[in-house]
């Protein structure tokens, strides 16, 4: 009775990682991001930090994680209570030994070199179906390096770049250590000519590059953006 009560309870389970699996996929993360994230979470693991950010980063899958880590400990409790109790009530001789059989005999067919080779030819073709980059923190593609940094950086009126090209307003910035991604006005973003396009109030630059370079050429513009700010805080504040 108990083991069939933990074969339907493991069914319930598989059955909430597929729901949660096609929840998260509804909120854009890919599906073998999905079921891995979904299994960490429900087993208490956390050694998958690098994906998880995708998690902790979204409101919504941050509710259902939620939930996934309160029905996993809960599943973990139920788990360990009904094998308690099977292993109370003592195992058969027979039992066991086709336990250990089952597992020797993977075991040899793993040690096969037919059945490695064809293991290997399969992993490998699943390897090729990387993780895109989409998929990725942004710290995880872009800041590799402690130095580097991705900055968007308001323009105003104000500005040493208002009115400006970036050709213009900075010299030889081929040779400096930094680029712009593309220059964020409204809804469209322009990715052509950046670097000749006159700036208006209200642009976004997506700064990337070493840090102390970005503070360095755009440190008019960045103490602009500091004081903007703190200004809004100090207004927020006074509300």
């Amino acid at each position: 009775m108990v083991l069939f009560f933990l074969l339907v309870y493991f069914v319930i389970i598989t059955a909430v990682i597929e729901i949660f699996v096609v929840l998260f996929r509804c909120t854009g993360l890919k599906v073998e991001i999905s079921r891995f994230q979904v299994i960490s979470m429900m087993t208490g693991t956390g050694f998958t930090t690098g994906e998880s950010e995708l998690i902790l980063g979204h409101p919504i899958r941050r509710k259902l994680a939620i939930f996934l880590i309160l029905f996993g400990a809960f599943s973990l409790a139920v788990i360990i209570s009904s094998i308690s109790q099977f292993l109370s009530e003592g195992l058969r001789t027979k039992e066991i030994l086709t336990v250990a059989i089952a597992v020797m005999l993977v075991f040899v067919v793993l040690r096969m070199s037919r059945m490695q080779r064809l293991l290997s030819t399969l992993f490998n073709r699943q390897m090729k179906q990387n993780v895109e980059l989409v998929d990725l923190p942004v710290r995880d593609v872009f800041l590799t390096a402690k130095k580097d940094a991705l900055v968007s950086l308001p323009i105003y009126k104000e500005s040493m770049l208002h009115q400006k090209t970036l050709d213009i307003a900075i010299e030889d910035h081929e040779r400096l250590d930094f680029v712009v991604l593309f220059i964020q006005r409204g809804n469209v973003r322009i990715r052509k000519s950046i670097y000749t396009t006159t700036l208006h109030e209200g642009d976004q630059l997506l700064l990337f590059g070493a840090r102390d370079v970005l503070r360095s050429v755009f440190e008019h513009d960045w103490h602009i953006m500091k004081k903007r700010q703190m200004d809004d805080v100090d207004v927020g504040l006074q509300k």
